[in-house]
């Protein structure tokens, strides 16, 4: 028993903090076109091109999702994806719900958002996949190094990081 009890507190302590949220997203100001501009990608985002994430909120409260991008290069076949997204209540809407397939929501974390609304940082506690966004489709090496420093911070593997070609942007 002693020996299960030191491998359980083992293993918790190895476990990362959870990753701290904004406190309060003005849910209106957020909605609109996100280009993506790097991301520890998923699957079907490994060849992601042009991608862009916009949102919709909807009249039942839910967010209309369209996730756009090229696969393969700049100008390869477009792939459209519509999750939806669910806020989580009490969590000043910046915790969500994305729904791929259903019944299955994705943790999705809005841990970044500079007070304009131009840049955010979407994460996730398993610290699997993490989205870099701006509302343009190129940041200054000053503003990306600055987003990949928190990314780090939050306990990412940065090395897997991957910048998203946009058309016109060299990345």
């Amino acid at each position: 028993m002693t020996l299960f009890t030191s491998l359980l507190s083992a293993c918790a302590s190895h476990q990362k903090p959870q990753i701290t949220t904004v406190p309060q997203v003005d849910i209106q100001r957020f909605m609109g076109p996100w280009y993506v501009i790097a991301a520890i990608p998923t699957a079907i985002e490994t060849e992601a091109f042009n991608a862009i994430e916009s949102y919709k909120l909807d009249k039942d409260g839910t967010i209309a999702t369209t996730f756009t991008f090229n696969k393969g290069s700049l100008d390869g076949k477009q792939k459209t994806y519509n999750p939806r997204g669910f806020i989580v209540e009490n969590t000043g809407n910046a915790r969500w719900g994305m729904q791929f397939i259903w019944p299955i929501k994705a943790e999705f974390l809005i841990a970044h958002l500079d007070e304009a609304y131009t840049e955010t940082i979407i994460a996730r506690n398993a610290r699997d996949y993490v989205w870099i966004m701006a509302r343009t489709p190129g940041l200054s090496d000053e503003a990306y190094n600055a987003l990949v420093k928190k990314v780090s911070d939050m306990g990412y593997d940065i090395q897997k990081l991957r910048r998203v070609p946009h058309n016109a942007i060299k990345n």
